[in-house]
């Protein structure tokens, strides 16, 4: 179900946040935001107002136990190697930082598309 205008925009805006605490990439997308490298998007903002992230196998197993989380879905779809990011962890700006970061460098490792 789709987040209510507000809602969205509030999330939208925390995204943001998110995103500009690093200085090498920049959010893309007016009505699906993402960010992207080498040819994959490796965060995701949903029509629901939710964020994901794209992480290594590994690193999906390890987020998901310690923080409760699971898959990602945008547009009804579960996506590859995306999980769900809790909305009480987006204040954590370090935690939030370090996990683009390493969805970053995930997607570097990457064939290049």
């Amino acid at each position: 179900m789709a987040a209510n205008k507000e809602l969205w925009t509030a999330n939208l805006k925390k995204y943001d946040e998110i995103i500009s605490l690093t200085t090498f990439f920049e959010r893309k997308g007016k009505t699906m935001p993402y960010t992207s490298a080498n040819g994959y998007m490796f965060t995701l903002f949903n029509k629901d107002a939710e964020i994901g992230v794209r992480l290594s196998p590994e690193a999906q197993e390890r987020f998901i136990a310690r923080y409760d989380s699971g898959p990602y879905f945008s547009y009804g779809a579960k996506m590859k190697d995306y999980v769900i990011i809790p909305e009480e962890l987006w204040s954590n700006n370090n935690l939030m930082k370090s996990l683009i970061e390493e969805s970053y460098h995930f997607v570097m490792t990457l064939p290049p598309k």
